[in-house]
């Protein structure tokens, strides 16, 4: 790995999170250095006062880059490619293509996230026996119309952008892994969204950060 960043960059926050996933996938593909400490949920810390005074949320992740401290996942991926690696594609420099990966970043955090929520927490996170699957169908239904927008915008092309692989796929990416990895509900065929998803999960930042089982 490079060591341009003299190991200052550590991310607080648990491994199975997905907008911790996005970012250490992020930087996988930047091949920046860090250094990463659990935090939220099982492993508490983020409603310390030493993690609120960082991040006042007190959720993750949270980025330290030596004496400069971001929260908002997606805040932090786009800070790497402009802090380490301007050049990069993954934020692309030209305005309609820069435009467009911010749109999908936005969508995701806006209305991708919220209908995704409750599929994931109740199938993954919650006992089987306190599950009211008729619940879960219906919220997978809402999480579907969803999907269908990606899946045809897709249609025509490689990644979401175009030609080029962006902080947008990780983005969807992440939670792509959510929605094609979850069971028990019944969901539509959206083979263009399967072909991408199927592209992602060959690289390698995917197979190390967002292909593990979920939890």
């Amino acid at each position: 790995m490079s060591n341009d960043n003299n190991n200052q960059i550590t991310i607080w926050g648990r491994p199975n999170s997905v907008n911790v996933q996005k970012v250490l996938w992020c930087l996988h593909e930047l091949d920046l250095p860090y250094a990463r400490i659990d935090a939220g949920m099982a492993f508490g810390k983020n409603r310390e006062p030493e993690y609120l005074a960082m991040n006042p949320n007190g959720r993750v992740p949270t980025l330290v880059d030596g004496d400069f401290v971001l929260w908002e996942s997606n805040s932090i991926m786009r800070y790497f490619v402009l802090a380490y690696r301007p050049q990069s594609s993954l934020y692309p420099q030209a305005p309609k293509l820069r435009a467009s990966a911010d749109r999908w970043l936005d969508w995701t955090l806006s209305t991708l996230q919220p209908v995704d929520r409750p599929v994931f927490w109740a199938l993954v996170r919650t006992p089987a026996e306190q599950r009211d699957m008729v619940a879960i169908q219906k919220d997978a239904d809402a999480e579907a119309v969803q999907w269908q927008i990606v899946d045809a915008y897709l249609k025509t092309r490689r990644f979401i952008t175009g030609d080029e692989f962006t902080l947008a796929d990780i983005a969807l990416g992440a939670y792509a892994r959510r929605w094609f990895g979850v069971e028990g509900i019944t969901k539509p065929s959206f083979p263009h969204l399967e072909r991408w998803f199927a592209e992602l999960g060959a690289r390698p930042g995917f197979v190390r950060h967002i292909a593990p089982p979920m939890s």
